[in-house]
């Protein structure tokens, strides 16, 4: 009898990928920014669509202004390796702080404007940045008041002299869009401390960086615990920026990305700057994410791409706009995404749906590009991206299963993180350098990922494992359903119980009898959930990135079922 092959899978080597320039950040934003020149690279309604002033930056001017915050950074002391945080929401600033970092050699760190005081206090202390480049007012955020009430140091010194024990890197802090106070400064007085700083001087720093030196700190936004600093270096994240626009398939100059959705977040950033900007497109921006104007910003600036999360498609066809919003201007949207459903849209397109990653790979470590054909997808999540090698293994003992079996997904290659902020690398992977990404998934022989959801996700029910993941792609589809996520509730004889936590529509006129019936049309009796438990929007705690948090999910289910 003929063994099976061992489950791993090996992508093509980086010298067989075309397509790729210089790996660094400021190698890559120079390569964009000399090819774009006087094209537009970004456009914001600053203040709002209706009364806000319309601001457009060419490529030119964004490496213009990269420029004078690297300078700016150069004269508050940053030198190779210091982090600098980013607080911002989708603002041109954002980019021109961000790659300012780079090109003054410093380390890019963002920061969720989802944060409550508390989180920012724990992200301030995980980072340890040396400046924080902020953005005083989101929404009801008043982040530069924030800061004040966390350190009253800082609304106690003046510019460039922060001596805070509570965050003793932190000397400088500039504010854009809000009030300076303390010390806080204005982000005009900001910018002008590198008027004393020579050019030539930013210039040998930008050519100085190397593409295995740290690049960029992002946090995630896991559904337990707080937030992890995850560093990766330049060539990791520019590899993932050069590849966007193959993933997408798109042409040279002709995309045109709306996305409401937080830079701060790895795969907005690389989905987003590598899809518009390394193909010489343009970014349209909005801060945060209002339905209406959404609309109204995507036919006015005629966006051609739309990076959306589902419950925003909800959203956006609820708006009072969306019968008379003219969305003709989409090109790259997705022909099954509700949006497509819009009379004005015309659409073909794919998007590059059969996708894994996750902040650790800088987005995705699997791939098939837009527009593969469903049978060669065949319900998998791609092949592995060049570089890597993905292998699964038996969760306890670390052995990698034979093809086809279930196990834990890891990975190794260009793009992994550097590691954790304040955990040994050797406490992250295994003997042979391998990530364990805490996924279960398998393998098949034509060399495809298919990824089963989270295993502490697993629900253990009468002996079965199930995976929500599979249950929640089936209630999905019953009309009626806004958002649902199944959890497993412990149970004295099966283990844990198949719970199914849903949000209704408006109006929608479902009962638990009616979701089980339809349950029962595509899944096996014991995958069925045994309780449909319904919960108003507001119930439901989220991560800044729209994850529902399933220890707080599961707790609110144990409370209802204990309560009758």
């Amino acid at each position: 009898m003929t063994e099976k092959p061992l489950s791993i899978l090996t992508g093509i080597s980086l010298e067989e990928e075309d397509g790729l320039g210089e790996l660094t950040l400021t190698g890559w934003l120079r390569s964009a920014c000399e090819r774009g020149g006087d094209a537009e690279c970004l456009v914001y309604h600053d203040g709002g669509l209706e009364k806000g002033t319309r601001i457009s930056w060419t490529y030119a001017q964004l490496w213009e202004r990269a420029n004078a915050v690297a300078r700016a950074l150069v004269g508050c002391g940053v030198a190779k390796g210091t982090r600098v945080g980013v607080l911002m929401t989708n603002r041109p600033e954002f980019l021109s702080a961000t790659f300012g970092i780079a090109l003054a050699g410093g380390v890019a760190t963002t920061f969720s404007t989802f944060s409550t005081a508390s989180e920012l206090d724990h992200l301030l202390e995980a980072s340890a940045v040396s400046v924080l480049l902020v953005e005083g007012q989101v929404l009801k955020k008043d982040f530069a008041q924030i800061l004040c009430d966390l350190e009253p140091a800082i609304a106690a010194s003046s510019p460039g002299a922060i001596a805070s024990a509570r965050y003793p890197f932190l000397t400088h802090c500039a504010v854009v869009g809000g009030n300076p106070r303390g010390a806080i400064e204005a982000w005009e007085s900001f910018v002008a401390r590198g008027n004393r700083i020579a050019q030539e001087l930013v210039d040998a720093r930008a050519a100085g960086v190397r593409p295995a030196d740290p690049g960029v700190l992002f946090f995630s936004s896991g559904s337990t615990a707080l937030p992890k600093g995850i560093l990766s270096a330049h060539r990791g994240v520019t590899l993932q920026l050069w590849r966007w626009p193959k993933w997408y398939r798109v042409g040279e100059g002709d995309v045109r990305v709306w996305s409401a959705n937080g830079f701060f977040w790895s795969g907005n950033f690389s989905m987003a700057l590598g899809g518009a900007l390394t193909s010489g497109g343009c970014l349209v921006l909005q801060s945060t994410f209002h339905a209406q104007e959404a609309l109204t910003l995507i036919e006015r600036e005629r966006a051609t791409m739309v990076l959306a999360w589902p419950h925003q498609w909800e959203q956006l066809i609820a708006a009072p706009n969306w019968g008379s919003a003219d969305l003709s201007s989409l090109v790259y949207m997705d022909c099954k995404s509700p949006i497509a459903a819009h009379p004005t849209v015309r659409s073909t397109w794919r998007e590059p749906y059969a996708a894994f990653g996750n902040t650790e790979t800088f987005t995705l470590m699997t791939a098939y590009p837009a527009n593969t054909p469903e049978e060669v997808i065949a319900g998998s999540h791609g092949l592995p991206c060049p570089g890597n090698t993905i292998k699964i293994v038996d969760p306890l003992s670390g052995a990698v299963v034979p093809q086809g079996e279930r196990g834990e997904i890891a990975v190794k290659g260009p793009t992994l993180m550097l590691g954790y902020v304040g955990v040994p690398l050797a406490d992250t992977l295994d003997a042979e350098g391998f990530f364990r990404t805490g996924d279960s998934g398998h393998v098949d022989a034509e060399g495809r990922l298919f990824w089963h959801g989270r295993l502490n996700d697993i629900i253990k029910t009468g002996g079965a494992n199930v995976s929500p993941v599979e249950i929640d792609s089936v209630l999905k589809t019953i009309p009626g359903i806004k958002a649902v996520q199944t959890v497993g509730v412990p149970h004295d004889t099966l283990g844990e119980l198949v719970v199914a936590c849903v949000v209704l529509h408006d109006g929608a006129d479902l009962d638990e009898a009616a979701i089980q019936s339809v349950a029962r049309q595509t899944l096996a009796s014991f995958k069925v959930p045994r309780r449909v438990l319904f919960f108003a929007e507001e119930d439901l705690a989220l991560t800044g990135s729209a994850k529902i948090k399933t220890a707080d999910l599961r707790a609110l289910a144990v409370a209802r079922l204990e309560g009758g």
